[in-house]
């Protein structure tokens, strides 16, 4: 493998490279050769674990945002990511916005509406009657807590076991390194690269959801524009154009291509959200941002424990199925992205200290989250119809978009644009947002691949990182050619099954950073650094 490699000009670890590359390409073959029993399989493993093993994901979720917690105001939240001198290398603006658009910045412009309207109008939550104002308050309440500190909690714990064992340990920049407290040397061996073998198939796969619910958002924004077929051809090309975006913004690095691409389109999101603001009912947005803060503290205890026990002895409950396509979903597709963020996160936070890091990630995108589901959630079920009386004085105006919404998730955002100004530009920005977004994750993704196989934070050559980006694209345009219409759901199963060795892994991250923090020597004058392992494995 080590010929193989020199012989294509690859700086990276033949083994780790070679075999994801290979497990990769394998799946690929064997779903497009075998769809059916493939896509069977996936679907009764999915219903498998989110029936039995939905409280896991769901308990786990809570222990390590509390661990997080505890890990940003005890004694260790002084500990620095790196040596005692170090300091941040990008501005608190620029780190923000490079977390945030790598993080979920797709994902908000697919679900800003779809999900607060989805809760609306078909309520989870027992003896809520769809369209009234519980179930509005309760479809703001459900949305936030899916994206926020939660999914920030599950990229944040890896960040930070990355950040720490990599930077204050000196440990090679790979997965592998955060559990060198329970493996020791055996990070360097055979265990240790079936760790990042899993990482970089999670991560890719991960991805290729994120790029197909994208692909979808976007055919569904130019049939709105021009009229083409939302079908799977327009999606297959819109994803090799996207594709070609972000590879040539992975030539270009993660300071030049990665940031700029970052500042700009967080700029166009904040300017969106804005706008919605001021040319909607603006003293409703503003009331309704400030209750959702109390809607969110109020409800989040309740709904970050809540998995649906009673619903057999329920006779208007049909199964547990409503928990396994939201929540359980959620936790698992965001834990497959978590190796990629939490890396990427941990590459652009050397020199932070835990509480600044932990508290960063976590409430700063969270913050910014509230405030888009408030804006666009609310303006999206007040334009809906809240209430009978509201809806019955509306007429034929009332439901227009939960019935954009049943008709089609990825049309939710444009329909909601039909209600404002300058609707055709709107929609055609809200398109660019999405691509950019888009090319955004995927050579984040490709750039921390890359890292992942070479176990060094400097970019490897050219062609490594173009071969994960391309690759990227090429996962998720094969599960939308074979999935056609019914790709959303295929995603779903998909990720759901890759999500749980994924979810146990992280999980295991709790346990070594905890011995981690063990061995650091901290007394009330200052904190000195725990003795190194060897970086490398011995020759």
């Amino acid at each position: 493998m080590h010929k193989l490699a020199d012989r294509l000009g690859l700086r990276t670890d033949p083994i780790i490279f070679f075999v994801s590359a290979t497990f990769m390409v394998v799946f690929v073959v064997v779903l497009a050769a075998f769809p059916g029993p493939i896509g069977d399989a996936f679907a009764t493993a999915r219903d498998w674990i989110v029936r039995n093993l939905g409280w896991f994901f769901i308990l786990g979720v809570n222990v390590w945002l509390a661990f997080l917690l505890f890990a940003a105001f005890s004694s260790y939240g002084h500990i620095r990511l790196g040596r005692p001198d170090d300091r941040p290398e990008y501005s608190n603006l620029s780190w923000f916005t490079m977390l945030f658009a790598g993080g979920i910045g797709t994902v908000l412009m697919f679900w800003g509406v779809a999900e607060p309207i989805s809760h609306f109008s078909t309520p989870p939550l027992p003896g809520v009657e769809p369209f009234s104002p519980e179930a509005a308050r309760d479809g703001i309440s459900i949305a936030i807590y899916h994206l926020g500190l939660h999914t920030w909690a599950i990229f944040a714990l890896p960040g930070l076991a990355f950040a720490y064992f990599i930077y204050r340990y000196e440990l090679p920049l790979r997965v592998s390194s955060v559990f060198w407290p329970m493996l020791g040397d055996r990070i360097h061996g055979p265990v240790g690269k079936g760790i990042d073998v899993l990482a970089i198939l999670g991560t890719v796969f991960g991805v290729a959801v994120s790029l197909g619910l994208g692909t979808s958002q976007i055919a569904a924004g130019l049939e709105e524009l021009f009229g083409w077929e939302n079908g799977v051809p327009l999606r297959i090309g819109i994803l090799a154009v996207l594709t070609v975006v972000a590879v040539t913004s992975i030539v270009a690095g993660l300071d030049k291509g990665v940031k700029l691409l970052s500042n700009i389109n967080i700029g166009m999101a904040v300017g969106l959200m804005i706008f919605i603001l001021i040319t909607g009912s603006t003293l409703f947005l503003l009331r309704g941002i400030v209750e959702t803060v109390g809607l969110y503290i109020g409800n989040l205890p309740r709904l970050a424990f809540w998995n649906d026990m009673l619903s057999t002895y329920m006779p208007e409950r049909e199964d547990w199925g409503w928990q396994g396509s939201w929540t359980v979903f959620y936790w698992a597709w965001t834990v497959t992205w978590s190796p990629f963020i939490g890396l990427f996160v941990a590459r652009i936070s050397k020199g932070r200290t835990i509480r600044e890091f932990v508290l960063g990630v976590l409430f700063a995108p969270s913050i910014f989250t509230l405030v888009w589901f408030a804006i666009f959630g609310w303006g999206a079920m007040g334009i809906d119809g809240i209430g009978e009386e509201a809806r019955a004085a509306m007429g034929d105006q009332a439901g227009r978009i939960s019935d954009a919404v049943a008709e089609s998730v990825p049309l939710a955002m444009f329909a909601f644009f039909e209600s404002f100004p300058a609707t055709t530009f709107l929609q055609g920005l809200g398109v660019v947002i999405v691509a950019i977004f888009f090319a955004t994750s995927s050579d984040s993704a490709s750039l921390v691949v890359d890292m992942l196989c070479s176990g060094e934070a400097e970019a490897g050559p050219t062609r490594q990182r173009v071969f994960w980006g391309v690759s990227e694209g090429a996962v998720a345009g094969v599960l939308m050619l074979l999935a056609g219409d019914q790709a959303l759901e295929a995603l779903r199963q998909v990720i759901t099954v890759v999500g749980l060795p994924i979810f146990v892994m992280v999980s295991l991250m709790v346990v070594s950073l905890g011995m981690g923090f063990a061995r650091e020597r901290i007394d009330r004058v200052e904190i000195h650094a725990p003795d190194r392992p060897d970086s490398k494995p011995a020759e």
